[in-house]
């Protein structure tokens, strides 16, 4: 650690500059907005990221790029995560329009769309976040931007009336304003380091992967934060003490995405919203599956590497990223290694991570020309909902098969004699890779599928990537507009 380091976290809320040096790093910003600073316009309903009523705005600066705006979820985003950047609540939009109601307020009013109320805040921010972030205020890119808040009482129809409405009503030179207002607080905002103590407990946050590194090997029963989707939870469900936390989401190296003609490396901090079209570049079965994972809110803070390292097997990116032949870049101290991703685990929820040892980032190779690929999902809905199985199918232009099934096993898995009875067996018909995938796998029955199910599935989804591979209608979801 530098000796620069700061013990404060350091950003602005709604406008106002503030610096917190005495606070429990694990505490959320929900009980901290409505205990700590009596703003209780944010709600709280499910404490798990689900219904979307404690929704916030977070905006931050991109390196020569314009501001970022994320709706999040403030029952599981940490109060570290804050640090550099501009939190905004619903408490705040009215002072930018001089006291009167927001555009995406008042549209709310005119179309009907709140009715007890308790969830309208976590609308209105959703919405607000959708149109500073650019998004189209068609019928398919607002779906999208609100499927992560659940509404009661008053139907979606009027909310999306609203969110169509809100541009017609906006001032557009009064948001510039606001946002070079904005653009000009966060750069007065201190950079570097963070050091964060509380009694029992502290929060590191690093600016740099070696600083990262070399806490790390001091430290290395550190709990490591990143967009924190999972590990909230142990905070508000499980009602855990995480004592010592290094949170990635500051570290330079670990936020670039780089793009080279033969893979994508997106880095360990990078969240899906921004990896998203990165993704979606190698094949638009990726970017969809990426769409699908979660909702907005957990998009823009959820990353990729926190996805593979958290290790469920039912995790939606591993089984695309299995079969498209993944490799994870690993540090610990100045060592990098590479580790292939489905070599990558060691058991349920368990890795070859060693002490210390981080994902730094994650390359994903693009496919040849010629080469087939699909990635499907099913799921009880279609919005924000975890698989029942999850699978991914590459075929190389020299016939070599990589499949990736999430939901099968205790990790995601690849299907290695189901792989080898395709490849020989392709030209004949598909019934024997599909009788082999029973030898690779023998699924578990669970609330979200029985064993049968799930092997009946795969079974299926393979025969329809057979079908489309060999010239048949592919079926696709439409995807989103915006």
């Amino acid at each position: 650690m530098s000796d620069r380091t700061r013990t404060t976290i350091d950003f602005t809320l709604n406008g106002e500059r503030v610096s917190l040096s005495d606070e429990d790093p694990t505490r959320t910003v929900l009980t901290w907005l409505r205990e700590a600073r009596r703003l209780t316009g944010t709600k709280e309903g499910c404490a798990e990221g689900d219904c979307g009523a404690c929704t916030v705005v977070l905006a931050e600066r991109e390196e020569d790029g314009p501001l970022r705006y994320a709706p999040v979820n403030s029952c599981i985003l940490f109060l570290g995560a804050l640090d550099g950047r501009e939190l905004i609540t619903v408490e705040g939009l009215k002072p930018l329009y001089g006291g009167a109601l927001h555009p995406v307020q008042q549209a709310m009013v005119e179309c009907h769309g709140s009715q007890c109320g308790f969830c309208t805040p976590g609308f209105v921010m959703s919405l607000y976040a959708h149109r500073k972030s650019g998004g189209l205020p068609t019928r398919a890119a607002l779906c999208d931007a609100i499927a992560g808040n659940l509404c009661r009482c008053t139907g979606y129809r009027s909310i999306l009336e609203a969110g169509e409405r809100a541009p017609t009503l906006a001032d557009p030179a009064r948001e510039r304003i606001e946002d070079d207002a904005r653009s000009a607080r966060l750069a007065s905002l201190p950079r570097g380091s963070t050091l964060l103590r509380a009694p029992g407990r502290s929060f590191f946050a690093p600016a740099t992967a070696p600083e990262l590194a070399e806490f790390l090997l001091e430290h290395p029963a550190a709990t490591l934060l990143a967009g924190g989707t999972d590990l909230g939870l142990l905070v508000t469900k499980a009602h855990q003490d995480l004592v010592e936390l290094a949170y990635v989401g500051n570290v330079a190296e670990m936020n670039a995405i780089r793009q080279a003609p033969e893979a994508v490396e997106i880095g360990g901090a990078v969240p899906f919203g921004r990896a998203h079209k990165a993704l979606a570049s190698i094949h638009r079965d990726l970017g969809e599956l990426v769409r699908r994972l979660g909702a907005v809110q957990v998009r823009s803070v959820g990353t990729l590497a926190g996805n593979i390292a958290n290790g469920s097997p039912i995790g939606d990116s591993m089984p695309a990223l299995i079969a498209l032949g993944a490799e994870l870049v690993l540090q610990r101290g100045h060592r990098l290694r590479t580790v292939a991703l489905d070599r990558f685990y060691a058991g349920y929820r368990k890795s070859v991570l060693q002490p210390g040892e981080f994902i730094l980032s994650v390359r994903v190779p693009r496919l040849a020309k010629g080469a087939r690929f699909a990635a499907y999902k099913l799921s009880r809905r279609f919005d924000q909902d975890i698989s029942a199985v999850c699978a991914a199918f590459h075929l190389d232009v020299d016939g070599t098969a990589r499949f990736g099934f999430g939901g099968m096993a205790a990790t995601p898995s690849r299907a290695p004699i189901a792989e080898a009875a395709y490849a020989a067996n392709a030209a004949a018909g598909i019934d024997p890779a599909c009788e082999a995938l029973a030898k690779d796998f023998a699924p578990l029955s669970d609330h979200r599928g029985s064993g049968w199910y799930r092997l009946a599935a795969a079974q299926n989804l393979l025969r329809k990537f057979y079908a489309e591979s060999r010239g048949g209608v592919p079926m696709r979801v439409l995807e989103i507009e915006g």
